[in-house]
């Protein structure tokens, strides 16, 4: 294995494990993410504690997590589609198990998002306006986050012909976001689930 591949399999994991929320919450407010709210490391958690001013920069950068692997990383070895999507996961394993927080972390939506963003644009574009759409008509952040995951299989088979052979590894990467989410599933079929921009004490693990 070569010294460039070794340096995009852990940059990208390294990249990906850089816990975003976490750190901005407990460096600048010194605010635990982990105990307070959802106990989720994600930015809609991060947005519950600190507003919008905070949580938009940090999920862009969550994205730009998974673009970066994708889009650079990958030309910088010359990897094949297959192997820059192989990063991009590697980048949302890091996010939803990071070294640096005991292996804990987020969802990965925002960074499984980003993969996408690296190599096809208009699927993404598509599978965000979904989510933003779905999160404000029915209150909820989470199914917003798996209505956007299950839009980006074929969002990237009708706009991205290109990217045919790619669509079953986005297909396996969207299900493991909502997979991830099977607490919160159980939840909104319970009608417990915790509504976005009520000031109610969300439910552990409740964010998207």
């Amino acid at each position: 294995m070569s010294s460039g591949l070794l340096a995009a399999l852990f940059g990208s994991y390294l990249l990906g494990a850089i816990p975003t929320s976490h750190w901005v919450a407990l460096r600048l407010k010194g605010i635990d993410l982990r105990t307070v709210g959802s106990g989720n490391l994600g930015a809609t958690n991060l947005y519950r504690q600190l507003g919008w001013s905070y949580a938009i920069p940090v999920g862009i950068f969550d994205m730009l997590k998974g673009a970066i692997p994708v889009a650079v990383f990958g030309a910088a070895i010359h990897a094949s589609e297959l192997g820059s999507i192989l990063l991009g996961a590697l980048a949302v394993f890091g996010h939803v198990f990071s070294v640096f927080v005991g292996f804990k972390g987020g969802k990965g939506v925002a960074t499984g998002g980003g993969v996408v963003l690296g190599f096809a644009p208009l699927a993404f574009l598509v599978s965000l306006v979904l989510w933003g759409l779905t999160t404000r008509l029915s209150g909820y952040v989470s199914l917003g986050s798996i209505v956007g995951a299950l839009a980006l299989p074929p969002s990237l088979w009708l706009l991205h012909p290109e990217h045919h052979g790619a669509v079953p590894y986005i297909a396996l990467l969207s299900l493991i976001v909502i997979v991830l989410h099977h607490g919160n599933i159980r939840r909104l079929i319970a009608g417990t689930e915790n509504r976005f921009g009520r000031s109610v004490q969300a439910a552990p693990g409740s964010d998207a």
